[in-house]
């Protein structure tokens, strides 16, 4: 089975047909609000919609305007986004907002080359916000609208190749019903997300099914192709809980590093042949120029990450010598831990906070012994 040009006008047909009893209520679909759509774009990008949809109404009572996101700390900004996981969209947002008040008035360009010399959009974000918010004819290309797009049209080939790319995107272009093209993108999104699963696909709900050359050779769990995955890297990571007179020492994370912005408590990755001591000591020493002495051990914490997992064990130490000095951080701060809600900080982090309110601080005694 090959699907012939004549049945791409009835794909757009079905799915806007399909999109008007079943298409979700989100709270950004109840708008045409650019900034409205752009953030609520931004946050769904590997975020399910469920999560998002807190998140997405707390932040434009925070930051109703793109004004007001450029002008606010990007401390305010972190921990707003706080939760919702890979923080450099957060910090594009705000280097975004800041580009739009300087060079546009405070208003998000309707043009898609303007769109793309933003941080962070690319462009899925930018189709999005030119056929939602704008009106203008142009397609999106996310996980669902691929995964839907190599069923239909059986693509054979890794989504991931260049090649593929190109075609899925002309594809996705080629569906696009005139002036309608917002509609069509929301309606196969949703679709993908729904119906068009990764796996076990709701074929016989689906409005496409006849038309779907993977579900006709019953090969629609085997689409997208999928490259062989890699072995995912875990890493041993230590992390302290500096103590001085009821007051803990965090770090901010720098902006261009890894969940940049963020506060977090210092420490690093464990070296081969060290001790979680000694690697603990020597990151201390790296990030701040001081000499500790790491005490009593709080449980592991097991984290995975997109591309790599890590166990932190967390230790609460001591300052043996010196005073703190910005080496290997952007900042740091001494704070109680009743302001810990004050700042921004990683899910593993969290976890250590969760705990020390639980149990409290240490006593004196369970500080000051080297593990």
């Amino acid at each position: 089975m090959s699907t012939p040009p004549d049945t791409q006008p009835q794909i757009a047909c079905r799915l806007l047909a399909w999109a008007k009893q079943h298409l979700r209520d989100l709270p950004w679909r109840h708008t045409r609000d650019p900034y409205h759509i752009w953030v609520a774009e931004v946050m769904l990008q590997q975020t399910q919609a469920s999560t998002v949809a807190p998140f997405f109404t707390r932040w434009l009572a925070q930051f109703p305007t793109i004004e007001a996101l450029a002008t606010a700390p990007i401390d305010q900004v972190l921990k707003a986004w706080e939760g919702l996981g890979y923080y450099a969209r957060a910090r594009h947002l705000h280097q975004a907002a800041q580009c739009i008040l300087s060079e546009h008035e405070g208003r998000l360009p309707a043009d898609r080359d303007q769109l793309l010399a933003l941080p962070g959009i690319g462009p899925y974000t930018a189709g999005a916000i030119l056929s939602i918010a704008f009106g203008q004819d142009e397609p999106v290309l996310d996980g669902n609208v691929r995964r839907v797009l190599c069923r239909v049209f059986n693509i054979t080939t890794d989504p991931r190749r260049a090649s593929t790319q190109r075609r899925l995107w002309e594809l996705a272009r080629s569906l696009l019903p005139p002036g309608r093209a917002g509609d069509f993108n929301q309606a196969i999104m949703d679709l993908g997300a729904t119906i068009c699963t990764p796996r076990s696909p709701l074929c016989p709900q689906c409005p496409l099914m006849d038309l779907c050359e993977a579900a006709h050779l019953g090969v629609q769990e085997q689409r997208p192709v999928s490259r062989p995955r890699r072995r995912i890297p875990h890493y041993d990571v230590t992390a302290a809980i500096i103590w001085r007179d009821g007051q803990v020492l965090i770090t901010q994370r720098p902006l261009e590093d890894m969940l940049g912005g963020l506060w977090e408590f210092p420490g690093g990755k464990r070296e081969p042949g060290e001790t979680l001591a000694d690697c603990l000591k020597r990151e201390i020493r790296e990030e701040l120029g001081v000499e500790i002495i790491v005490g009593k051990p709080l449980p592991p914490i097991r984290h995975a990450y997109s591309h790599f997992r890590i166990t932190l064990y967390p230790f609460h130490c001591q300052i043996q010598r010196g005073e703190p000095q910005a080496l290997g951080c952007a900042a740091w701060r001494w704070v109680t831990p009743d302001q810990f809600d004050r700042y921004a900080f990683p899910a593993a982090d969290q976890r250590i906070i969760a705990y020390l309110r639980e149990r409290g601080a240490p006593r004196p005694h369970q500080e000051d012994r080297d593990a």
